[in-house]
Formats: C-alpha cells, structure tokens, sequence
C-alpha cells in the first residue's frame, strides 16, 4: 500500500497498543484519525502525534457513534484504508466470585465492547475501503483486529474475556473470504502480555510471576513490537484471513 494512502482509523488509540500504531504509521507518512472515549488521553496524543492526527470522542459500543465518527474521519483524511481496533476491556472476573456470580450485563458489556465494537467498527471502515479506486495489485483496505492469547488459553477469572476475544478470532476468516472480492485484507494479531495500562497496575512480585511464565523473551512485549507486527501485516499482502501470535511462545497457565 502506498504511503499516500495510509489512512488509519485506529480504535483505542490514545494510549498503549493503540498509541503505538498511530505513532508508527504517522512515522512512515501516513494519518491517522484516533477513535477514543477518552478525550483527555486522546488530546494529549494528538499533542505529541501533530497535525498527522485527529482525536475523534467516541464509544465503540455505540453503532450510531461509530458510523458517524467514521464518516467524519474519513472525510479529514480523504479515504479510509487502513483499520486497527484496539478498544477493549479486560472484564476479569469469576462466575461465582466472593461477592457472587457474576452478573449476566457484565458480562454482555465485555462482549458488546471487545466483538460488538469490533465488528461494527469493521463495518463502518469496510463500507469506506469497498469505494477506494486502486491500481492492480493493490489493496482496497487492511482491517487489523487485536485479539488476545486468551482466545486461545484463557485464564481462571477470564470467561467474559476470553469469549469476547475467541468471537474477534471466529470473524477473521469469514471477514476475509467475503472482503476478498473487495480487495479488503483482514487480520488478527493475538498478543501476549503486553506492557500497557491494563498490566500496568501489578505488583512487582506478580510482575515477575508473569514474565518468569514466558518462555523467551522472558518480558512483557512491548507496545511498539505490537506496532511493528502491525505495519508489517499493512506491508505484506500475503497476510490475509488468520491470526498472527504474538507471545514469546507463551502458554497461558
């Protein structure tokens, strides 16, 4: 895809895995339009990203809200061609916990925000991307979702969490085959422990615990790994229609 047309809309981008895609894809010329509920961790991104960058005030479990930031994001960049969702919500918690089971709307808010949010954010990027006038050999759009190894390997306390991320996994192919007509690519990238706000708040033992759990690099990842893998899956066409790990070869106990 050529630099010009690096036009992402990335969800959760004011901070962590999110802030990490929009500062590499701005690095390599593109703009991005920052999707966030956060409007004052999204003003100080746009203050360190520059004039590349546009915060946008948004909830992702709001359809109506999605669509029409959207519309808006990509009337300031001129296209849409790039998706990055990276909103989300951990949703720890047991079903029968201390204080009792757990409530069936918890549970219902952790799917609507981390498949729901997804999926609707893919629709209203896609509808974008399927009007792009490209050259032969050249995508449409890239849709790139952040998925978690608990789809895979969820913990004790991760029901809600690892259903919401195993939902985001199931749509990848299906996505892909039906985008594929469209010239649309879409990806997953499953990561590890990342060194971000959601793990920001363990203790150094548990800290230690955890990375100790990882095979090698024996760490949490880094965020601009996590960005990495990203515009190399932006860059490389043959990626298209599965899940990318990204762990150090980790095995959720």
């Amino acid at each position: 895809m050529p630099v010009s047309a690096l036009h992402a809309v990335i969800s959760g981008g004011a901070n962590g895995l999110g802030y990490a895609v929009a500062e590499s894809i701005i690095q390599k010329g593109g703009k991005v339009a920052i999707l966030d509920i956060n409007a004052e961790q999204g003003a100080e991104a746009i203050a360190k990203l520059g004039e590349r960058s546009k915060f946008f005030a948004c909830d992702i479990s709001n359809a109506e809200q999605v669509d029409s930031v959207v519309d808006e994001a990509a009337a300031w960049m001129g296209s849409v061609t790039v998706m990055v969702s990276c909103a989300g919500v951990l949703g720890n918690g047991r079903v029968l916990g201390k204080k009792g089971p757990m409530e069936s709307g918890f549970f219902s808010k952790v799917i609507q925000i981390n498949l729901i949010g997804a999926f609707v954010l893919t629709k209203a990027c896609a509808r974008h991307m399927a009007s792009n006038q490209v050259a032969d050999g050249e995508d449409r759009g890239v849709i790139i979702h952040t998925a978690s190894i608990a789809a895979f390997e969820g913990q004790l306390g991760q029901a809600a969490y690892s259903a919401s991320k195993s939902g985001v996994v199931g749509m990848v192919l299906p996505l892909a085959r039906e985008f594929a007509a469209l010239k649309i690519r879409v990806m997953a990238v499953a990561p590890g422990m990342f060194d971000t706000g959601m793990l920001g708040g363990v203790s150094d033992e548990i800290r230690q615990q955890l990375e100790s759990s990882v095979p090698y690099p024996a760490r949490f990842g880094r965020p601009d790994e996590f960005a990495a893998t990203v515009t190399h899956i932006i860059d490389n066409a043959m990626f298209n229609g599965s899940v990318v790990r990204l762990d150090g070869a980790a095995r959720l106990p």
